[in-house]
């Protein structure tokens, strides 16, 4: 028995140690277990941040950037419109101007620091610039601190919009080396003093803010790394959980592990959220930089640094349009501890701190909507490129836009309808203006109604009307192609024309009479309606639709007698391809709103290039351009002259029937105007092109100012003499002789004074218009 008592101990620490090996084999196998999980999700977890980072981080908007102001001695700029693009660009008014992005006025003009920007022909550095100004005009450009003379110069583009193709996010991708060292110390100091210590978690942070925390009794610091927080944005959810925070310092551990502090660092400037606009979510320093302030990063002062780092913390709550009090409050916070860690002085402290906030209206980082424009973009890109352009990340929209002269379009416009309705008692009118540069081809301004931030029914490219007179340059070009001269003279006599449907058409002037004989020059220029018809009939109908269709109609044209009054309907943009070979001597090519496209890599996708091709006779394009002239100085837009005496202008007047439609295509030494006004019912509008579209055109030529037109004589065209009565060539000395310009090919001798004897018309139209 004793024997057997002995035995049951031994039994029971067999049993003990059977059991602890097993504990010990199941809690090792356990930890292989745990192991083998944590490595095999680490490499999960390594995969998906070196898909991230590896690969394209975001999907970044498209820019949209209008024309870079170029600058020349004598060009058609006044200081006051040099300071409207100043201020659409967010230059910043200082004393002296040292940094990109500052300009002060001058008793001369305005000296300033060109941002440096990387065109799509190349990049180009800041550069100081000295501009004087005399009245309508840039009169010198010299550089700011050389002094010396120059002869070009030309500004950063206007960001006129971005196309998002996130429907969350938004954000414009900046460099570490484009970022101020200000906003970089700011942001370490505030969100993680010890970034380039730690190994992407940092104990001391977290032992720190659980200190202050206790202190306080409730949370008031954080103990996440920059890159934790980059972790978090990048990959997870916002849900407070212990797993969550797992998987966010592994990750944190990984993203130190395979990437360099200064990728880190870029990617968070890049990656946190710091408010919203409107539906989408503003990330990152370089688009908040724009949405907060409406500058670059670059030229960010230590206050505005010191808020967009505050924001960090809570974009929603110390929103600066909703809470500026607590948005100051917590900008000066961030003050506060740069200057107890030394990065500022007390006074700079001080100085920051009773800053304003400074923030620009909300929603206008960019120019402000040009959906008229935009629209006309839209189609031209869908066009040469199909529908996926705009879903590219990074790309980069070069364009025609002059932020200058669509100024100058809106105001004309809006103000312009004010006016005619004040003054005729008339009621909602509409209008569109297109305005191109003539001599490349390309769409500086285009307004689409009334209200030209509306991006509803856009006028200037959708609504076609009848364009009445506006067609009849078209005829006159037709008659001057096809042997005709300035003072052929035109039949102004009653005249009855049957139809095809046995209907007589009886046309008549606007003034219901008639002259009997006219000129061809003075005809245009009056808007005779029966010398029309009857020059349209003697060079023949087909003709005049073959010169539409060469000046850029495309559509289907009826050769009926009714056409050579306008009985075609165009936009205003057509009307503005239509007239293009005329401003030009018979050289046309498409308008374009394009000039060139960048993609996200950078590399030159499109440049525009297209060439003027010649479509019609230049010599009668350039003679039918110097007639209109004439409509300027002394027929139906005879209002422009006294307006702007001394300056040369090409225009016609366009009324239709009714007077449901007021049009009007001017054309000075670089820019063609198209101009309609009516009602969007067709209803009558009660107004002609003189009293209606006109206007708008002339307050667009006050408020843009006239480059008068050159018309020094071509090859091919010289001065000549011709008989007012007969329209045969006589001398110059011959009582009663016009001397006008005329082709000198097929000219023929002067006859005598003996042959062409002075009539009693000459007499009538020597003292008409002389």
């Amino acid at each position: 028995m004793a024997t057997t008592r002995k035995k049951k101990p031994a039994k029971k620490g067999a049993a003990r140690r059977s059991i602890g090996r097993t504990l010990f084999w199941l809690g090792f196998k356990l930890a292989l277990v745990g192991a083998a999980f944590m490595v095999v999700f680490g490499i999960y977890l390594d995969t998906k941040v070196r898909e991230r980072f590896d690969g394209e981080k975001w999907q970044l908007p498209v820019m949209v950037y209008s024309r870079p102001l170029e600058l020349y001695p004598g060009q058609r700029l006044s200081r006051d419109q040099m300071l409207r693009e100043l201020k659409m660009l967010n230059y910043k008014p200082v004393r002296q101007p040292h940094q990109p992005g500052e300009y002060a006025l001058t008793s001369a003009g305005i000296d300033l620091v060109r941002r440096p920007f990387e065109f799509f022909d190349g990049a180009d550095g800041a550069r100081g610039l000295r501009l004087a100004f005399n009245g309508p005009r840039l009169a010198t450009i010299s550089g700011l601190e050389s002094g010396r003379q120059m002869g070009f110069a030309q500004m950063d583009p206007v960001l006129l919009d971005r196309i998002n193709t996130e429907d969350r996010e938004d954000r414009l991708l900046v460099r570490l080396s484009e970022v101020p060292d200000s906003l970089l110390i700011t942001l370490l100091t505030t969100e993680d003093r010890d970034f380039y210590q730690h190994g992407g978690v940092s104990p001391v942070a977290i032992l720190r803010a659980m200190v202050a925390n206790l202190l306080a009794g409730h949370t008031v610091q954080g103990g996440s790394t920059l890159t934790q927080q980059l972790a978090k944005n990048f990959f997870l959810t916002r849900e407070r959980s212990l797993w969550r925070k797992l998987q966010e310092v592994y990750m944190a551990v990984i993203i130190d592990y395979r990437y360099s502090k200064d990728e880190i660092l870029e990617a968070y400037l890049n990656e946190v959220y710091l408010g919203q606009n409107f539906s989408q979510g503003v990330y990152g320093f370089g688009l908040a930089s724009y949405f907060y302030f409406g500058i670059p990063a670059t030229e960010l002062d230590i206050d505005q640094v010191a808020l967009l780092v505050g924001l960090v913390k809570g974009p929603s709550y110390y929103d600066p349009w909703r809470y500026p009090e607590r948005a100051l409050s917590r900008r000066n916070v961030v003050l506060k501890l740069l200057a107890e860690h030394g990065s500022l002085t007390e006074a700079e402290y001080q100085l920051a701190s009773k800053q304003p906030l400074g923030i620009i209206p909300r929603g206008q980082m960019t120019y402000g909507r040009t959906p008229a424009f935009m629209t006309l973009l839209k189609r031209e890109i869908q066009s040469q490129f199909g529908p996926d352009l705009l879903k590219q990340s990074g790309v980069k929209i070069f364009t025609s836009l002059d932020p200058i002269a669509q100024f100058a379009a809106e105001e004309a416009v809006a103000k312009g309808l004010v006016e005619i309705e004040k003054a005729r008692g008339k009621k909602k009118l509409e209008a569109a203006m297109v305005v191109s540069d003539w001599r490349k081809g390309e769409i500086v301004a285009v307004v689409g109604g009334r209200d030209p931030r509306y991006a509803g029914f856009n006028r200037a490219l959708d609504a076609r009307r009848q364009i009445g007179s506006l067609v009849k340059p078209s005829v006159y070009l037709t008659g001057l192609s096809n042997g005709m001269n300035l003072q052929t003279p035109l039949k102004d006599q009653p005249i009855r024309i049957r139809g095809q449907d046995g209907q007589v058409w009886t046309p008549q002037n606007y003034d219901r009479k008639f002259l009997q004989s006219i000129p061809l020059m003075d005809a245009l220029a009056g808007s005779r309606n029966v010398p029309t018809v009857n020059l349209g009939m003697q060079v023949g109908l087909d003709k005049v639709v073959d010169t539409l269709h060469k000046l850029g109609v495309e559509q289907t044209i009826q050769p009926y007698p009714s056409l050579v009054l306008g009985a075609i309907a165009l936009s205003p943009l057509e009307v503005n391809q239509m007239y293009l070979p005329i401003a030009n001597r018979g050289l046309t090519q498409p308008l374009s709103a394009l000039r060139a496209v960048i993609d996200g890599s950078g590399r030159v996708m499109y440049k525009q290039n297209s060439v003027a091709k010649q479509v019609v006779d230049a010599e009668a394009s350039w003679l039918t351009l110097f007639a209109m002239t004439k409509t300027v100085s002394q027929g139906t837009a005879r209002s422009l002259s006294a307006r702007f005496p001394g300056l040369t202008m090409a225009g016609k007047t366009g009324t239709t029937n009714e007077l449901r439609d007021s049009w009007f295509a001017g054309i000075d030494n670089n820019e063609l105007v198209s101009v309609w006004v009516g009602r969007d019912d067709n209803t009558p509008a009660g107004l002609t092109g003189s009293n209606g579209a006109l206007q708008l055109f002339s307050n667009y030529m006050g408020q843009r100012g006239v480059n008068s037109l050159s018309l020094t004589l071509p090859k091919g065209i010289g001065w000549a003499s011709f008989s007012r009565s007969s329209g045969g060539r006589v001398d110059s000395s011959c009582p009663g002789s016009v001397s006008v310009p005329a082709k000198l090919a097929g000219l023929g001798e002067a006859m005598s004074c003996a042959g062409s004897p002075q009539s009693v018309l000459d007499g009538w139209f020597n003292n008409f218009f002389n």
